[in-house]
């Protein structure tokens, strides 16, 4: 199976005041294509930054980053942005719906920037809400939904532009462990059925157990199962 994500020799710096500080460093990973992997570690190991840099919502300093045939460490924030749209769904822990709008038009909204008509938004939505199980709460708005629901309304927004990537940071940090368990047999459905590819950040070994491979950060650099530095 080919790798849709490569890595080399990644490098990210933060300016705090008149300190720089290394989040990254020297990182390198490969992920294959319709892969489910989970990234833990301590906070402040780097996680999340890497999960934004794979996700297109930062650049590195140094490195090389390929998505697909895309350098991103190449692309301007403008071709980023644009590549991200077209490419990555994103999942976080806080759904981040509209409470005023039901959960079909919550998932529509990342397909009014698109030139489809109406008529394929419609399509689409209908069949994320499948995918997700949620077809008979189309209507309801977020004030009508549990939170496992919600959390599969803004799943089935990630997917409704049919991402080949989806990246997620924490998506079961809010949820009780049996509706959490529910989201986690969701993503494991979609990377072996629909073959997308999943990188999720946790803190809970019990999620990154549902992943097919889960690789550990440390103060920035990437360490094996055994906590050996890798790829070293």
């Amino acid at each position: 199976m080919s790798s849709i994500i490569s890595i080399k020799g990644l490098t990210k710096t933060y300016v705090r005041g008149k300190q720089a500080v290394s989040v990254l460093d020297n990182v390198n990973l490969e992920i294959a294509e319709g892969d489910f992997v989970a990234l833990m570690g301590p906070s402040g190991s780097g996680k999340t930054t890497l999960l934004n840099l794979i996700g297109g919502l930062d650049r590195p300093d140094a490195g090389e980053l390929r998505v697909g045939n895309e350098r991103l460490d190449k692309h301007s924030s403008n071709a980023l942005a644009r590549w991200r749209a077209e490419n990555v769904g994103f999942i976080f822990q806080f759904y981040n719906l509209m409470p005023m709008l039901s959960a079909e038009r919550n998932i529509e909204l990342p397909l009014l920037i698109t030139n489809m008509s109406k008529a394929q938004r419609k399509k689409s939505v209908a069949a994320a809400l499948a995918v997700v199980g949620l077809e008979d709460r189309a209507k309801h708005k977020p004030s009508e939904l549990s939170g496992g629901q919600l959390q599969r309304v803004a799943i089935a927004r990630a997917l409704v532009a049919d991402p080949r990537l989806l990246v997620c940071d924490e998506p079961t940090g809010d949820l009780d462990r049996a509706t959490a368990d529910d989201i986690l047999l969701l993503l494991e459905l979609l990377s072996r059925e629909h073959g997308k590819t999943i990188v999720m950040v946790t803190h809970d070994q019990k999620a990154a157990s549902h992943a097919k491979r889960t690789w550990h950060l440390d103060k920035g650099r990437l360490v094996d199962q055994g906590g050996a530095a890798a790829f070293a």
